[in-house]
């Protein structure tokens, strides 16, 4: 029998992208190299990017419809080729960063956010480099605390890949799953979902230089927190907790995931917030309101620093609802004790560095 080209384009055409639901010859993905010998027929499919997850679905359906539609005898070599360079592997993934810190709490509610976005910023006036990822999947607040909800990020083709690029605000560069979801409606995703689209937000945007790359990631320990070792080098983690005794039992789960032998991160060292109550008018006055140095003695007994204890103060809160966070005013309480734990986790940081091999990421088990 003779096959000709329109034949096998006819049966092309019968296969839809399920993406789109429009035909492959339809979108323009039949490269224009079709060869046929005989009974052989060869071309390649074109697809957006090296992870298209209807990939190997789609080559399937193109050789059962040219065995349907032409005949069950032919021989069909399908080649796929990509538009967009495949992300890069480890150690190339993020190649001008310098150091990865995880800002970590145990449960929510103790400020975590809030002192990642301030660590963030005062890094920033200590005359860093900074880049903030908002890895809270389902409870972003990074767009709120920065005032960039309306933000709207947009990509550019850089060597061969499409890459979002950051929202940059107070001198730090930032993504947040927020900035791509209706802030109004729950995010409705199973765990799969969630850690690839952080995979994408670390490895699909464009960081470029950083000196320092902040990690806000959700309480407790969860499927996001593996994700980010498996994708990661961490340099270092740090812990946030209240001197509240259920805070710092819950603090302890997260100093022991990070030292877990197979994890192994280590901990430049605990944050107290919510240390003591100052008021305003009274600077020099303490009150104790979740118990007196907790934290403080949780580092001792994991011998490992105390970066800082950040108080209570009305204006911390307010700021972060308006977007403007506390470490833009280093004249104010608050503000001066922001910018010296960004001091202390530089100061832990590079002796990390000097004392210890970098982090490898956590291998996969398959």
């Amino acid at each position: 029998m003779e096959i000709y080209p329109q034949l096998i384009m006819d049966a092309l055409a019968t296969v839809r992208y399920p993406g789109t639901g429009k035909n492959v010859v339809e979108m323009k993905m039949v490269e224009d190299d079709l060869r046929i010998a005989g009974l052989h027929v060869s071309f390649t499919l074109i697809f957006d990017k090296p992870t298209d997850p209807f990939m190997k679905s789609v080559v399937k359906a193109c050789e059962a419809a040219i065995h349907a539609y032409v005949a069950p005898q032919v021989e069909v070599e399908i080649k796929t080729k990509a538009l967009q360079a495949p992300r890069p592997d480890l150690p190339d993934l993020l190649p001008g960063v310098r150091n990865i810190i995880a800002v970590s709490s145990g449960k929510g509610g103790v400020g975590k956010s809030t002192v990642a976005a301030n660590l963030a910023v005062a890094l920033t006036k200590l005359g860093h480099r900074v880049g903030l990822l908002d890895c809270d999947i389902f409870g972003p607040s990074m767009p709120k605390m920065f005032q960039v909800e309306d933000a709207r990020p947009y990509s550019e083709h850089i060597d061969g890949r499409d890459l979002i690029m950051p929202i940059e605000k107070y001198g730090v560069k930032m993504l947040s799953i927020g900035f791509f979801v209706n802030p109004d409606q729950a995010t409705l995703w199973r765990g799969g979902m969630a850690c690839n689209a952080l995979k994408q937000l670390i490895g699909d945007a464009h960081w470029g230089d950083l000196d320092y790359f902040i990690l806000d990631t959700p309480p407790g320990t969860s499927d996001i927190h593996l994700t980010l070792v498996q994708t990661l080098p961490i340099t270092g983690a740090v812990i946030v907790s209240t001197p509240q005794q259920v805070a710092l039992a819950d603090a302890r789960k997260g100093i022991n995931m990070y030292q877990n032998e197979k994890v192994n991160v280590p901990i430049l060292g605990l944050v107290e917030n919510m240390a003591w109550f100052t008021p305003a008018e009274h600077p020099e006055e303490k009150y104790f309101l979740f118990g007196k140095e907790g934290v403080k003695n949780l580092a001792e007994e994991m011998q490992v620093p105390l970066l800082g204890q950040i108080p209570v103060v009305q204006s911390i809160c307010e700021n972060g609802d308006k977007g403007t966070p506390a470490a833009l005013d280093s004249a104010s309480i608050t503000g001066n004790a922001f910018l010296q734990l960004a001091a202390r986790v530089v100061t832990q940081t590079d002796r990390r560095n000097q004392e210890k091999a970098p982090t490898t990421i956590v291998g996969i088990k398959k």
